[in-house]
């Protein structure tokens, strides 16, 4: 969690707040997609988190690719921004949000993944078609999922 994000729920505890995401596809030559399976929950997503007060958004997206796979985006392009119903999330802890989040791909990358100690169990190489069910996506993550699946 983002000290803004700690500020934030010392205010308003688990009601619901907007939380600004940036996050990460990234995706090989062969079009297989890298996805985590997330601690808190168990499902699985694209890598991402929470923009701290007067970050940019590129900049956060990088961040939070680094933290949680030990990637390093040699280059992202905007792919779109989700927000709305569908991305209201609630976590494990209770904490409810509303998230508009700012999704990037990556197709040039360096180093080797490696998931991050108690966010991510598990990184995993998944071909387009192999993608996993809806049910075992993480539902802020499930608007992109559905949209590369029509």
């Amino acid at each position: 969690m983002t000290d803004y994000i700690k500020t934030m729920r010392g205010y308003v505890g688990h009601r619901p707040i907007m939380q600004v995401g940036a996050s990460v596809v990234i995706v090989r030559e062969d079009g297989a997609m890298l996805l985590q399976r997330r601690s808190d929950n168990g499902l699985w997503g694209y890598h991402g988190g929470s923009v701290e007060l007067g970050e940019d958004t590129r900049d956060a997206a990088k961040r939070e690719l680094f933290e949680e796979t030990a990637l390093t985006a040699e280059d992202l392009e905007l792919h779109g921004v989700y927000s709305g119903k569908d991305t209201f999330y609630r976590y494990p802890n209770g904490d409810e949000v509303f998230n508009v989040d700012i999704l990037y791909i990556c197709r040039r990358w360096s180093g080797e993944p490696s998931p991050q100690k108690g966010e991510v169990e598990e990184l995993r190489w998944f071909a387009p078609q192999d993608l996993p069910p809806d049910e075992m996506i993480s539902p802020p993550n499930r608007s992109f999922f559905r949209e590369i699946r029509r």
